[in-house]
C-alpha cells in the first residue's frame, strides 16, 4: 500500500488510527498492539498477500532465535551454544535476502565469467525486505549481548511490522520504539502530536506527489534517451534525479515520522540537510542517518573500527561502504557507487586537514557535484548506460534544452493559472523551460536554507494549519498519477 494514495489517506489510516485508540481507551493494551500488527501485515500483504508468508515467518524464526539465546549466557559454559545460535541466525537472515535479492544476480554473473547457461528463477523480491531484515538483525545481535529481555512477542512484532517504517524505514531499534509502545500516556491520543504529525505527514506527501515526482518524469524521459542528450541536458537530468531521489526518500521519511507522531510514537531522523554537507563524510552523516548507523554499530565497529591503526581503518570503511552499495540493489552500479564513496570516505580521512582549510562555499560545490555525479550510478540501469551518460555530460555537445525535457515540469495547475491571469503568461513563453528552472531553484533553496524535519520547532498556529491544508489538498487533488516510491526496490 502506497502512502500517496486514496485508498491509505482516506480509508487505512482512519481505520488504523480510531480502532488503535478505542482499544487503549477500554484498556485492551495488547488487543491495541494486536490489532496494529494486523492493520501492519494488512499494509504490506496490500501489495502482493504472498509477502505474508515472508515477513510472518522471519518474525517468528527471529523471535524464536532471540528467546533461544536469553537461555544462554556469554558468562557460562553454554556461551559456545549461544553465539552458534547468533551466527546461525544471522546467516538465516543474509541467506534470505541473498536468495530473494541476489540469487539471479549471482546466476547471472556465474553464466557470464565462466559461460555457464544457468537458469535464472522467477524470483519476485519481497518489498523493504533489506529494511525488515536489517531491523531483525540489530535486534538479534541486540538478544547476545543481552539487551532485549523482557519482550513479548506481540510486542516483538509490531516493532518489526509497523506499518509507518515497514517497507523503506528508517531503521529503528527496538529500545526506541518497544518502550514508546508500553507507556500508557502514549496509549492515548495527544492533540499536539497529532497535528505535528499531520503537518510533517503533509510536508513529506508535498515532497513526494508534487516535487519527486515530477522531477522523476524529467528523469525516466532523460534516462530513455542518453545517447542523445546534450551537455546541458544531461547535466539538468543528473540535478533532477539528485532532487527526485532526496525528496522522494525524506518525502517518505516524513510521512513515516508523521503518521507514527499521530500513534505517538517518535521514529528517528533519517535525514539531516544532506546537501548542505561539505565533505563526503558530512554527507554520509546526514544522508540515510539509520542504515549510516546501522552499518557504523553493527559492522564498522565489531570490525575494529578506528582502533586498530589506519590501514584497518580504510579496510573497515571500504568493507562498509562495499556492504551499503551491495545493499542498495543486485547490480554493479550500486556495487561501484559504494566502492567510490568508500574511496571518498578514505581520501577525505587523509586529507581532511587541508581539505578544511578550503573556503566553505567551494568544499560545498565540490561535494555536491561528486555526489550529483555519483548518482548517475546509481540510477543507470547498467555500467554502460552510466559509461554514456558521463560521455554525454563530458562531450560539449550543445547547450539547448527539448522542449519534451521542459515540458514535465509544466503542471496543470500552472497552465490552469496562466489561462486565468495573463501575466503569468510572460515569463514561461519569454524563458526557455522557465518551470524547470523554477523547480531547480525552489529545490536548491529547500533543501540549502530550510529547516528539516527534525529541526522543526512545532507550534499548532493558524499559518501551520494552512500549509497543512495546502499541501494536503494539492497533493491529493495531484494523486492521480500515483508512483510508488523509489527506496521501495531496495
Amino acid at each position: 500500500m502506497l502512502f500517496n494514495s486514496y485508498y491509505f489517506i482516506f480509508l487505512f489510516l482512519p481505520i488504523a488510527l480510531t480502532g488503535y485508540y478505542i482499544l487503549n481507551y477500554v484498556n485492551l493494551y495488547r488487543a491495541s498492539n494486536i490489532f496494529l500488527i494486523g492493520m501492519s501485515l494488512w499494509f504490506y500483504g496490500y501489495f502482493n498477500p504472498s509477502y505474508l508468508l515472508i515477513i510472518c515467518c522471519s518474525i517468528i524464526v527471529n523471535f524464536l532465535l532471540a528467546k533461544a539465546m536469553e537461555y544462554f549466557s556469554a558468562e557460562t559454559e553454554n556461551a559456545a551454544a549461544k553465539k552458534g545460535i547468533l551466527v546461525f541466525g544471522i546467516c538465516a537472515n543474509i541467506a534470505v535476502i541473498f536468495y530473494f535479492k541476489y540469487f539471479n544476480f549471482f546466476l547471472e554473473n556465474m553464466n557470464a565469467l565462466f559461460g555457464q547457461s544457468f537458469e535464472l528463477k522467477n524470483i519476485l523480491l519481497p518489498l523493504g525486505i533489506s529494511f525488515f531484515t536489517f531491523q531483525q538483525l540489530s535486534y538479534l545481535i541486540d538478544s547476545y549481548r543481552g539487551e532485549t529481555k523482557g519482550y513479548s512477542f506481540d510486542e516483538y512484532a509490531l516493532f518489526v511490522s509497523f506499518f509507518p517504517q515497514l517497507i523503506a524505514g528508517p531503521i529503528v531499534l527496538h529500545n526506541e520504539t518497544i518502550p514508546q509502545f508500553r507507556k500508557a500516556e502514549n496509549r492515548r491520543i495527544n492533540y499536539e502530536n497529532f497535528a505535528r504529525g499531520m503537518y510533517i505527514f503533509a510536508l513529506g506527501l508535498f515532497k513526494k506527489v508534487i516535487i519527486a515526482d515530477t522531477f522523476g518524469k524529467a528523469v525516466d524521459y532523460g534516462f530513455l534517451v542518453v545517447p542523445t542528450l546534450n551537455t546541458l541536458e544531461a547535466f539538468l537530468v543528473s540535478l533532477c534525479y539528485t532532487f527526485q531521489l532526496f525528496f522522494d526518500f525524506s518525502g517518505y521519511c516524513d510521512m513515516a515520522i508523521g503518521i507514527s507522531g499521530m500513534f505517538n510514537i517518535k521514529l528517528p531522523g533519517n535525514f539531516n540537510s544532506p546537501y548542505k554537507a561539505t565533505s563526503i563524510t558530512d554527507f554520509w552523516d546526514r544522508w540515510h542517518m539509520s542504515l549510516t548507523r546501522f552499518l557504523r554499530t553493527y559492522i564498522y565497529f565489531p570490525l575494529g573500527g578506528s582502533r586498530k591503526g589506519k590501514l584497518r581503518t580504510y579496510v573497515n570503511i571500504m568493507i562498509v561502504f562495499l556492504i551499503s552499495g551491495i545493499w542498495h540493489g543486485a547490480n554493479w552500479t550500486f556495487i561501484l557507487w559504494g566502492v567510490l564513496h568508500g574511496i571518498l570516505n578514505c581520501l577525505n580521512r587523509i586529507f581532511q586537514k587541508p581539505w578544511s582549510k578550503l573556503c566553505k562555499p567551494f568544499r560545498w560545490l565540490v561535494t555536491f557535484l561528486t555526489v550529483d555525479g555519483l548518482w548517475i550510478l546509481f540510477r543507470a540501469d547498467n555500467i554502460a548506460t552510466a559509461k554514456s551518460y558521463l560521455r554525454q555530460l563530458l562531450a560539449l555537445t550543445g547547450f539547448s534544452i527539448r522542449e519534451e525535457l521542459t515540458g514535465c515540469f509544466r503542471l496543470e495547475e500552472f497552465a490552469f493559472l496562466e489561462e486565468k491571469i495573463s501575466v503569468l503568461q510572460y515569463l514561461p513563453s519569454h524563458i526557455t523551460g522557465f518551470y524547470l528552472w523554477l523547480f531547480l531553484l525552489v529545490s536548491f533553496i529547500a533543501v540549502l536554507f530550510f529547516k528539516n524535519s527534525g529541526e522543526l520547532e512545532f507550534k499548532p498556529t493558524a499559518g501551520r494549519s494552512l500549509i497543512t491544508v495546502l499541501c494536503m489538498l494539492w497533493s491529493v487533488l495531484s494523486l492521480a498519477g500515483i508512483s510508488a516510491f523509489l527506496y521501495f526496490n531496495f
